[in-house]
Parts: C-alpha cells; sequence; structure tokens
C-alpha cells in the first residue's frame, strides 16, 4: 500500500474511533503522569486517538524503512540487469579478460560465467533483439561476417581480436585501405593479418618494396616471390645476392630449398641457379640437398658425382640412388627422388 493512501486511510480510521468511543463508550477524561510531568485532563477518545496515531507513526517509519531497503535493491538488480548487458556483449564480441562486477548473487553467478565463457549469435538471433545494445553488437558481427566494414573504436578490441582482425581484413579486400597502410604500421594489426597481407602483396610489387617490408617475409611469401622468376606474368628479375639476402630472412629446411630449385628451374639461367646452390649450400648445410637436385636436374653429373664421393655412407641415399641408375644406363627424372619435397 503506498504511504499516501495509507495515511489517508489510517486518519479515517482513527477520527472513526474517536467518534465512535465519544459516541458509544465514554466521554470521561483521564489524567496521565508521565516521567513526572503531569498531563492535562484528555477524554478517553483524545488517549486512544492517541495511542492510534504513534502506532500510526511507529507503522509508517517501518513500512518507509523497508520500501527504502527494496529502492536500494531494486536499482542493484537494474544496474545489474545493466552489466549483465554488457557481459553478454562483451562475450558476443569475444573481449579478452572479461571481469564484471555484479552487486546481487544471482546476476553474479550468471555474470561470473558468462565473463569465462565463449559466445557467439547464431545466425538465427534476430539483430531487432529488444535491447538496443545487444542488438548493436548482433548488427555489428553479421555485417562483418558479410565482409563489410564497421565501425569498432567504441568496442574497444583489442588488435588480435578475431572481429577486429576480419574487419580489417575485409578493409583491405574491398580496396579501403592499401597493403601499405597496414604493413607500414605494424603495432596498430594483427600479426597474422600483416603476413596474410604482405603474402598478396608479394604477388606484384617491385623488389624495393619486397625487402622494405621483408620483415613479414614467411615461407609462403618467399615460394611467392621466387615464383615470380619463372612467370610471365608480374615477373621478377632478381640476382642471386638478393635472393639469398631475402632466404636469409627466415629459416629454411631442406625440403624448402629443394622446391626453390623446382621453382626457379624455368625461369633462372641454369648457371645463375646452379650458383645460387652452390653459395648456399657453402654455408648452410641444408642446402646441400637443393644443389645435388639443381646439379643433377642441370645434368651436370660430374661435379654431382664429386660431392657424394667425398659424402658419408648414410648420406644422401636418394641422389646415390639416383646415380647408381644413371650409371647402369637407368633414366629416370630427379625429380622421381624428391617427389615429395617438390612444389
Amino acid at each position: 500500500m503506498h504511504i499516501k493512501r495509507y495515511t489517508i486511510v489510517s486518519f479515517l480510521f482513527i477520527t472513526f474511533i474517536g467518534w465512535y468511543i465519544t459516541t458509544f463508550i465514554s466521554t470521561q477524561t483521564i489524567s496521565v503522569n508521565l516521567l513526572g510531568i503531569e498531563i492535562a485532563p484528555l477524554s478517553v477518545s483524545i488517549w486512544a486517538m492517541a495511542l492510534l496515531f504513534v502506532f500510526y507513526i511507529a507503522s509508517v517509519i517501518h513500512m518507509s524503512f523497508y520500501s527504502i531497503a527494496h529502492t536500494f535493491n531494486m536499482r542493484r538488480y537494474k544496474k545489474d540487469y545493466k552489466t549483465i548487458i554488457d557481459c553478454i556483449s562483451d562475450a558476443y564480441l569475444g573481449k579478452e579478460n572479461r571481469h564484471h562486477v555484479f552487486k546481487t548473487s544471482k546476476y553474479k553467478l550468471f555474470g561470473s560465467l558468462l565473463d569465462n565463457t565463449s559466445l557467439f549469435p547464431s545466425a538465427r538471433v534476430n539483430e531487432h533483439i529488444d535491447d538496443e545494445k545487444i542488438a548493436t553488437t548482433i548488427h555489428l558481427i553479421k555485417s562483418i561476417q558479410e565482409g563489410k566494414v564497421v565501425d569498432l573504436k567504441k568496442q574497444g578490441l583489442s588488435i588480435d581480436n578475431p572481429l577486429r582482425v576480419q574487419n580489417e581484413r575485409n578493409k583491405y579486400e574491398n580496396n579501403l585501405q592499401a597493403a601499405e597502410d597496414f604493413l607500414s604500421n605494424p603495432v596498430k594489426f594483427n600479426k597474422e593479418l600483416l603476413d596474410e597481407i604482405y603474402i598478396d602483396f608479394v604477388k606484384t610489387s617491385s623488389l624495393k618494396m619486397i625487402e622494405k617490408y621483408k620483415v613479414f617475409m614467411s615461407k609462403s611469401a618467399l615460394f611467392t616471390i621466387v615464383s615470380r622468376i619463372s612467370t610471365d606474368e608480374s615477373k621478377l628479375e632478381i640476382n642471386n645476392e638478393t635472393l639469398i639476402r631475402l632466404f636469409n630472412t627466415i629459416k629454411l629446411d631442406t625440403s624448402d630449398y629443394i622446391k626453390m630449385s623446382g621453382l626457379i628451374s624455368l625461369g633462372m639461367i641454369p648457371e645463375q641457379r646452379m650458383k645460387l646452390f652452390e653459395i648456399l649450400s657453402d654455408s648452410n648445410d641444408e642446402a646441400m640437398d637443393a644443389y645435388l637436385y639443381t646439379l643433377y636436374d642441370l645434368e651436370m653429373i660430374a661435379p654431382a658425382d664429386a660431392i657424394l664421393e667425398i659424402s658419408q655412407g648414410d648420406e644422401y641415399l636418394n641422389f646415390k640412388a639416383y646415380r647408381a641408375l644413371k650409371e647402369n644406363n637407368q633414366n629416370f627424372s630427379i625429380n622421381l627422388f624428391v617427389t615429395d619435397r617438390i612444389c
């Protein structure tokens, strides 16, 4: 019951009691000594009304206390409801290290679970849901999934957040931001995204630009660069010194070097190709197989055999097998002996 209504009803009731006592019970007056203070004589009805008024005051104080307590409790629930909305939104966005503070025990349990759960809206979730913040979050996510570019500044996502990474990728794929804008500002973007962009960047860029951003070099990027030596489209003219410098930017294994030799076999003159892997094998044992492969592929039998002659018995067995067959007039492609290592 509202205090205003309760007050009106109480005063009507008190007045009725006073009238009833005066009319039907007694008009006698009573004098009361309260703590040594003599109170003037008052009628019984007045004393009854006074007692009821005191009871009314006490009840109002009691109800006000619990009403205020209920109001504060409801405020905590309302704040926690807003916090749980933030919690769901942040979970949808994939934010890391989420920690939301709740005032009520029920929301605290639910929020704790959400803060430690990976959550993503399914395709059936309607972005017109009856909450503006969640609806906005769902709209952003769906737009990014559709390849659109959205403004994520307000969401405060880290550079490694999957949604932010995909949004930046959409910018690049939609030609809204050039590759150099990404590569020249590495601290602002996800490393994997920069590696992807660099791989695409080297497909058509000049050698000067490739070297400028070689910090993003990867095996895939290097294979793409080397393959341009043997293609007519976006053909790349490159000397051995530069190639060796690019090779040294990342760690390559035996298989990688052989793949490189196979890739440049059609676009590089034999002498340059042979010299390239000779230099590489002199400084890196991992490149020796590629050098032998190159020699046999170019039918440079004598220098290849000379290397095998001074090798250990358990070294280069595949090339020794090829040489033995060759010596017995069995002509096979050298690629058959390194088939699992050629692109």
